[in-house]
């Protein structure tokens, strides 16, 4: 059955000096169930600078949305010894049914003076919160402990899988040992896949599967994400030149990864950004940006945001299933959530990214004169 795409504004317009990033879906079940995305706002003349965590609520099945409303004691930057502080970016929410807890994992980030620091003097920890809809608040943010040796790593922007007995299988990316830059988020990562348990309180370290990079020392593989479908586990990859894709057995351990490419061999074209995936029963699909849609407007040609499905036993993306599910305006829309809202419906949020292309990456008019206008799009998929 093809997909039908219902595409909706849920918020819109920005002040010019921020703009809302990383808006990402949650659904909580109920009858109907609720709708909760989270996103925060990006310091436009900076690098990555977020602020803390806002979200905005729909209780009518995602027909009407409130504002988004801060949540500045839960998602507040922390101060460390060396007068540097420390917040939470690149969260994404997904229910976690053992614990009837909606879960939020991210990554911290560390500033200095408002800036982001280098990336082989930045510690970086897996962040983890939960919201409670009665009170309507989140839990006060806190780290996953990790076993030495990970000290620059995260689940920022990752998508993870939750098994039946409740444990998670969460993806995360860190850095090598001396494989760091003196240019933020630059270095040759690994990416692995972690077994955590969660309480409803704690998210807890099991163990985590084999560690997969690759030789260019500008990415390595970063933001793995993680599906479920026909009894395996998928993972896709960023990756500096192409996203990537392995097939697992276990969930933990993985094959080296192939680039992803079209059934007829040609390159899919998505590079340097994430990917994430849509199941519909025991069909997988590919979230994902990629070149060579009349959109060199745009910064690494991450508009409009395409879905396809996927070849599971060739692990390719079929060219003639491809959708657009929101469209080029000129902003980017490589940081985006997928959650399910029911068996036949999955929610794609995204935002309006309004910085550029180069040379002046900080010009949001380069942006707007496209129609842009910091948009929050829900997509929904509906089978």
């Amino acid at each position: 059955m093809d997909p039908k795409i219902d595409l909706q504004v849920i918020h819109q317009g920005y002040d010019r000096e921020t703009c809302w990033v990383h808006a990402r879906p949650g659904v909580i079940p109920g009858d109907p169930p609720i709708g909760i995305v989270t996103s925060h706002a990006l310091r436009l003349t900076g690098m990555d600078v977020y602020y803390e965590i806002n979200d905005t609520r729909s209780d009518d099945g995602g027909d009407t949305w409130q504002g988004f409303i801060p949540h500045k004691e839960a998602f507040a930057r922390q101060p460390i010894p060396d007068g540097r502080e420390e917040g939470v970016s690149d969260f994404s929410l997904q229910w976690h049914a053992a614990s009837s807890k909606l879960l939020g994992t991210g990554h911290t980030v560390m500033y200095e003076n408002d800036t982001l620091g280098a990336t082989n003097t930045r510690p970086r920890s897996t962040a983890y919160s939960c919201y409670d809809p009665d009170t309507l608040q989140w839990s006060t943010w806190q780290k996953l402990k990790m076993p030495e040796g990970f000290f620059n790593a995260g689940a920022g922007s990752t998508q993870r899988h939750d098994l039946d007995n409740g444990e998670i299988l969460l993806p995360i990316y860190y850095l090598m040992e001396g494989s760091g830059s003196d240019k933020p988020y630059f270095g040759q990562y690994c990416s692995t896949v972690l077994r955590c348990s969660f309480d409803g309180q704690v998210l807890t370290y099991i163990e985590h599967g084999n560690e997969l990079t690759h030789p260019d020392v500008r990415s390595g593989f970063c933001e793995p994400s993680i599906a479920s479908a026909g009894g395996r586990y998928f993972l896709t990859l960023r990756q500096y030149e192409s996203g990537y894709v392995t097939v697992s057995d276990d969930g933990l351990h993985y094959p080296d990864p192939i680039p992803w490419c079209f059934d007829d061999g040609g390159e899919l074209g998505s590079y340097d950004t994430q990917q994430h995936w849509l199941v519909h029963r025991d069909d997988l699909y590919l979230v994902y940006t990629r070149r060579g849609a009349g959109n060199d407007n745009v910064y690494n040609h991450r508009a409009p945001l395409f879905m396809a499905r996927v070849d599971t036993d060739a692990l390719c993306v079929i060219r003639e299933t491809e959708i657009i599910l929101v469209p080029n305006r000129g902003a980017r829309l490589g940081n985006f959530g997928v959650a399910k809202f029911h068996e036949d419906e999955i929610w794609v949020v995204v935002s309006e990214w309004m910085q550029a292309i180069a040379p002046d990456h900080h010009n949001f008019l380069t942006c707007e004169k496209y129609g842009s206008d910091n948009g929050v799009f829900l997509a929904r998929v509906r089978f």
